[in-house]
Order: structure tokens, then C-alpha cells, then sequence
């Protein structure tokens, strides 16, 4: 591969050494690399590697100079036509960004730290298609902050070159250069700007205490920045007063594995502290972040998930930092030996070069297919259990069949969707940003659930039909995924959805009632009656089901019907007709009643109506709960009670034996899809009709049972020809 990295400069630092060293080491296997940047002391080490560099003002946000730097990137990335583009900060991904829409390369980011989110400094963050994520909380601080997905970040590491720094190569040459002879040494190595210059400050500050305490010790500082001329003026003045050279600032070097070999016990973060403990040195970690201390065995899990940055501990004072020095200056060799091999062995085990330069191809790669944009649209944001399984169970199967395909969501609550589902979603109703992302999109899918019907509202019906034409006026496919038709009563509406339907180039059905539905709009294109794709989710595990039943206060042990109650009009008494059958399932049968909220601000009021009506106890699983704790919860039941749909269809997905009660005709198409009896119709129920049935079913449980185990897997099975069709309307769109 060609490959272009993009970072502000190559000066000291960690994000800069990482860049050359993954650089260098993608070189060594063969690809083509080289570097746009602002120059600095590595850009040598990388020429000698046979890395082109490429000087462009990337370390500057003044527009004269951003407009420069872009201007550069174009004519070279016209130049070297690179197979992919990798920025390493945030101005050239800003600018790698804005030419990106034009120029229409793979583009994959790093991030190497934490970033002001506020303000025009948001606004100039660009993560690509992909990033690359040095440290799992700067994994969850791109999540949190910025909104991606997590499906776009790859975790990877900052490799260290273990052959550049060992145990074995000798500091002994640079001793002598900087005069320091066989005083102890103290290390420290950093980009000196106004942040990552703390930990050098204090290393000055506490100089005078540090050298009454440990006879003739050496601070050794490298790096360069804006503060090195404060620095350098303050450590003269610390060396004037003590009458010797005790700090020394070098400036910036590239031969930091000789100046780590020259140290006995290095003061550092992130990069520069695993260099040092590469070549066998005990390391205290500090920084502007915050102070962890003396890198020991026990730090081990704390180090690795920040990236050995020290971001979740307090911050550094003077006196932690002279008392974990002291600490460490008083380690007998041997001690001081073997903490320094444990260092080189946690950076051989988890910070390898190698493994490094794996995670960038592997995303390379990824970025560098043909990957499909698929677009879904459907109820999705609004805390209902069913259409949030649906979206669950689509991307579940999406992501089992190809990794070829990314998901945005067409989502009332956006941050939400991302959060639980680490898929990329926009605000549904923000008509810019939907129409942009079907433009960018190869497919609309347009599902699962009922969506074209207009029981609910004509407005809702005219959403959904809008979205789809959009797409088919932007030329793209839509596909109608496993959709419940029906009811659409108006004939105008019946017209709209068979103008949409017939154009749409894929049309799978979750029943064979839709099929009827379309087939009497008059709709003679080709449909396929596949399952609801909540039939390919997977349940929480049955420890953390139990644990849910638990925390409703359920007696462990006893059998329960599992209720699912909504609100509707003209029910009547129908509630308290209602509370009547779960009175008598409990005494007759022996079950507990439990009530699930498949949508809690619809469903809690109705629930409560019934409960109210009850003279038997019942219970209640009121906790925040996912779709897939729900079905987890719903399969320890012995049987359902529901109104919802979607209880109904979780319950046939674990085989639980339920009974519909009827509010709309899509509940009685499903249980007749599923051979299950209804307990009535909510608008003229009769709870004597209703006990009769319930007896009846359990009288027959065994053998309804065994119905149900054998159609839901049918079922399953059907559910998967949903992405296989996908798949194949993908490839079509290659052509």
C-alpha cells in the first residue's frame, strides 16, 4: 500500500515518536510510506528509512497558515496518489477532512490524548472513517465526547522498537558527553510546551531538596518547545544556588535510547516512559495528567487502560514526586534490576512495534474495501423494547454476515442509539442531515416492524413514505426489511404506500398476513415472507435474567406468567376484565404475575390500572432494562400474556407458550403466523371467554409447547434469508 501520515510536526514527543515508529516499521514490510509535516528533529531518522517527508505548516491554526497547509496536502496527495491518508492530530485531519470530500480517499485518524471539546475547537475535529485509539479511556472519551461509534474505533498500542531500547545498549558514551560520570541519574523526556512541561517544572523545583538528600544526583531533561528558555533559566538559577550542575536541559535529541540507558530511574508518561522501561529502567510515572508513581506489578491494569498516562489518578505535587524519586533511588541493584526487567517484559508482551503496525493495516484495509453505507430508518430512539430489538437484531445480523457494511440509524434520540448500540445515528428529523446521509448511503432499509400503516397516524405513514422516496428520487435502492403492513385504511394512503412498494427494490415481510395487505392494494410485485429479525437476537444470559427477577422481588423459584399491558382507547372495562385472568392464573395454575414494561412511560399507567384491579399480589420488573434482558427475563417464564407485539415474538423466540390479547389487527395475524390462541380483543374482552382459553392452553401445554419450539426455529431460520437478500441488493449496487 501507498500511505500518507499527516501529523503537525516531528519533534520530541510521544505522538511524534509513535508516528515515526509505525512509520518506519510499515516501511520494513514493504508498503510505501511517507509523511506530511512541519519538519523537526525526527524528520533525519525517517529520511534514512527510505520515508519521503513532505514540509507543510500543520502546526498552526492561523488561517493563512491552515490555507497553506491544505493547499500542500492537495498537490501531494494529487502527487503520490497514497491508497489511504492517516492524520495523527487534529488540524491535519481537519484539513485531510475537508479535502477528503473532493478528493474521496480512504482516511483513517489517531488519537493520542484528550482534546478541548468546547467551542470552534470541536468544530475543527475530524475522526475519519475509522480511528485508531491509543488507551481504552481515550477510546470512551471519543465515544462520549464526540459521538462515534464504537464499531469505527479500533483499539491499538504505542509500540516500542525492544531491539532500539534494551537492557543492552550502554549509556555509558553519553555519561561521558554530558559529563555526568557515575552520579545517579534522574531521566525525564517530553515535548516542552506549556502543558507537558509540569512534570520538567517540578523536577527543577525540587532539585535542591532532591540533591541534600541523595549526594551528587543528575536531573536530566530532553526535549524542546516553547518553554525550553524558561526552563533553561530556571535551572540555572537551581544550579547557581547549589554550586553545581545538577539540572541539565539538552534540548531535543533523537537518541533517547542512549540517553534512557544513561538513567537509573526515569520520570516520565506514555510513550517516553515505556521507552525507558523498554531499556530496563524502573519508571515513575508523572505528569500533566496526573501522578500514578513508581511503575510496580500491582499498577499493572491501571497503567494499560490509560496508556501509562496517569489520567485517573490526582495530580502531581512536588512532594509525591521527591518521595517516589527517593523511593526509587534507594532500591538495592538487585531490586532496581528486577523491577527494570519486569518493565521491558509488560512492554514486550503488550506495546510491541509489530503489533502496532498490525492494527493500522488491519484498519487500513477495512477503510480501503468497498464498504457499503447502509441507512436504516425506522422507530428507532424512542425507548420502546420492541423496534429497539429490532434495531438490535438487524445490526447483530448485519455485522455476523460482513464487515463490510457500516449502519447509520435514523434515530429520535441519536446519542442514545449510539450508547447502546455503538452504531452511527443522526436526528430523524433534521432534513439536511437525513437527506446528506441517503445521498452518501448505497441503501435505504427501511424496517423492521410496522411502519406503513396508518392505525397510529397518517403523519407517521407520510414520514416513513418520505424517507423512502427521497432515496428513490437520490437513485438509491430501498429495501422494505421484514415490515409488518398494515393496517392503511385511507385509500389515499393505500395509494401512497403502493407507488413506494412497487418501486422499492427489495420487499421482505415478517407474515404472510402483510403479503394479503399488499396483495389487496392491488401490488402484484414480487414480495418474500421471511420472520421478524428479533428471532436472530440473542438473550442476556440466565444469571443476569435471574438477577432482573430478583430485583422485581419475584419468589426464586415459583413459575410465573410474564404480562404486557399498553395503553389504548375504547378498552372498557377491559382492565379490570383483565386483572380477573391474572387472578386466576395465579390460583388456578399456581403462576406468579410479573409485569414487563416494554415501553415504560406508555406502559406503566395501564399496568398499574390492572394491578390496581387485582386481589392477588403481583410484581412489577420496573429497572432500566435492554431488549435483550428483556427476552433473557421472558424465556424463565412459563407462559406470556401479552399485548405488544413484540413480548409475543420475544416469548415465541425463547419458546415460551403465550396468548395475544388483541388491540390491533397486526397481533392477531402474528399469533395465527404462530399457532398460539388469543385471550380476546381489548375493545370487547370477556374475561369468562379469556379463562376458558387459558385453561384450555394449559391443558395442552406440552404439545403447544413443542408447536412453538418447532416454528420458532423455523422462524429463525427464516429471518436469515433478511441479510442474505441484503447482501445480494449490495453487491448489485457495484455494478
Amino acid at each position: 500500500m501507498k500511505i500518507m501520515m499527516a501529523t503537525m510536526g516531528l519533534d520530541i514527543g510521544g505522538a511524534e515518536t509513535h508516528i515515526v515508529e509505525l512509520a518506519k516499521e510499515l516501511k520494513a514490510w514493504g508498503h510505501d510510506v511517507f509523511i506530511v509535516s512541519n519538519g523537526g528533529v525526527y524528520v533525519p531518522e525517517a529520511e534514512a528509512a527510505g520515508i519521503r517527508h513532505y514540509q507543510a505548516p500543520l502546526n498552526q491554526r492561523s488561517v493563512t497558515a491552515m490555507s497553506r497547509a491544505r493547499r500542500i496536502l492537495r498537490q501531494v496527495i494529487e502527487r503520490e496518489k497514497p491508497d489511504v491518508v492517516h492524520a495523527h492530530a487534529r488540524i491535519p485531519a481537519f484539513l485531510c477532512g475537508i479535502l477528503r470530500r473532493r478528493m474521496k480517499f480512504a482516511f483513517v485518524t489517531s488519537c493520542h490524548g484528550v482534546y478541548q471539546v468546547s467551542g470552534a475547537l470541536k468544530l475543527l475535529s475530524n475522526w475519519g472513517e475509522h480511528t485508531l485509539a491509543v488507551s481504552e479511556d481515550i477510546r470512551d472519551y471519543l465515544m462520549k465526547q464526540y459521538g462515534l461509534p464504537v464499531d469505527r474505533i479500533t483499539l491499538t498500542i504505542n509500540g516500542i522498537d525492544t531491539e532500539k531500547f534494551s537492557p543492552v545498549v550502554s549509556g555509558t558514551g553519553i555519561r561521558a558527553e554530558l559529563g555526568l560520570g557515575d552520579a545517579p541519574v534522574v531521566g525525564h523526556v517530553s515535548r516542552l510546551d506549556r502543558e507537558p512541561a509540569r512534570t520538567a517544572r517540578q523536577l527543577i523545583a525540587i532539585a535542591p531538596r532532591l540533591a541534600g538528600q541523595v549526594p551528587g544526583v543528575r536531573i536530566l531533561i530532553t526535549g524542546g518547545g516553547g518553554a525550553f528558555e524558561e526552563l533553561s533559566a530556571q535551572a540555572e538559577e537551581v544550579n547557581r544556588a547549589l554550586g553545581r550542575e545538577c539540572v541539565l536541559l539538552t534540548g531535543p535529541r533523537t537518541d533517547i535510547n542512549r540517553l534512557a540507558a544513561a538513567c537509573d530511574v526515569f520520570v516520565g508518561v506514555s510513550r517516553a516512559a515505556l521507552e525507558a522501561m523498554a531499556a530496563g529502567r524502573p519508571a515513575v510515572l508523572s505528569g500533566a495528567q496526573g501522578h500514578t508513581g513508581l511503575f510496580t506489578p500491582a499498577l499493572l491494569r491501571k497503567a494499560v487502560d490509560t496508556n501509562f498516562c496517569c489520567r485517573t489518578d490526582p495530580a502531581a505535587t512536588e512532594e509525591r514526586l521527591l518521595a517516589d524519586i527517593l523511593s526509587s533511588l534507594a532500591l538495592s541493584p538487585g531490586q532496581r534490576e528486577e523491577l527494570g526487567l519486569y518493565g521491558r517484559q509488560v512492554v514486550q508482551e503488550y506495546y510491541s512495534v509489530r503489533r502496532m503496525a498490525e492494527d493500522a493495516l488491519a484498519v487500513y484495509d477495512q477503510v480501503c474495501r468497498r464498504r457499503y453505507r447502509v441507512v436504516m430508518s425506522g422507530y428507532y430512539g424512542f425507548g420502546n423494547a420492541g423496534d429497539d430489538a429490532i434495531l438490535d437484531s438487524i445490526q447483530q445480523a448485519i455485522r455476523a454476515a460482513s464487515d463490510d457494511v457500516s449502519v447509520t440509524v435514523l434515530s429520535n434520540d441519536p446519542e442514545l442509539t449510539r450508547r447502546q448500540y455503538g452504531l452511527d445515528a443522526i436526528p430523524r428529523f433534521r432534513v439536511l442531515r437525513v437527506f446528506r446521509a441517503l445521498r452518501q448511503g448505497d441503501v435505504l432499509l427501511s424496517g423492521g416492524g410496522s411502519l406503513l400503516q396508518d392505525t397510529t397516524s397518517t403523519r407517521s405513514l407520510l414520514y416513513y413514505l418520505s424517507v423512502i422516496r427521497c432515496a428513490q428520487w437520490l437513485n438509491k435502492p430501498v429495501m422494505l426489511y421484514a415490515n409488518g403492513i398494515g393496517p392503511v385504511r385511507r385509500p389515499a394512503n393505500r395509494r401512497r404506500v403502493r407507488q413506494v412498494v412497487e418501486k422499492a427494490a427489495l420487499v421482505t415481510l415478517r407474515d404472510h398476513a402483510s403479503a394479503m395487505e399488499l396483495k389487496q392494494m392491488g401490488i402484484t410485485r414480487p414480495v418474500q415472507v421471511t420472520a421478524d429479525p428479533v428471532f436472530h437476537l440473542e438473550p442476556a444470559d440466565e444469571e443476569r435474567s435471574l438477577e432482573l427477577l430478583g430485583s422485581a422481588g419475584l419468589p426464586s423459584g415459583k413459575p410465573f406468567v410474564a404480562v404486557s399491558v399498553r395503553e389504548w382507547h375504547n378498552t372498557g372495562d377491559f382492565y379490570s376484565q383483565l386483572a380477573g385472568l391474572c387472578g386466576h392464573l395465579r390460583r388456578e395454575h399456581g403462576l406468579e404475575v410479573l409485569f414487563l414494561l416494554m415501553q415504560p412511560p406508555r406502559d406503566g399507567k395501564a399496568t398499574e390500572m390492572v394491578r390496581f384491579c387485582m386481589e392477588e399480589p403481583s410484581y412489577v420488573l420496573n429497572v432500566p432494562t435492554t431488549p435483550r434482558e428483556l427476552m433473557g427475563v421472558l424465556g424463565q417464564a412459563r407462559l406470556c400474556l401479552a399485548m405488544r407485539l413484540h413480548t409475543l415474538i420475544f416469548a415465541a423466540r425463547m419458546a415460551v407458550p403465550a396468548m395475544g390479547l388483541v388491540y390491533d389487527p397486526k397481533v392477531a395475524s402474528y399469533l395465527e403466523e404462530l399457532d398460539l390462541p388469543s385471550a380476546g380483543d381489548v375493545e370487547t374482552f370477556n374475561g369468562e371467554e379469556a379463562v376458558r382459553r387459558a385453561d384450555a392452553l394449559m391443558a395442552d401445554y406440552d404439545n403447544v409447547l413443542s408447536r412453538l419450539r418447532d416454528k420458532s426455529a423455523q422462524l429463525a431460520k427464516a429471518a436469515g434469508e433478511n441479510e442474505r437478500l441484503l447482501l445480494e441488493l449490495l453487491e448489485g449496487t457495484k455494478t
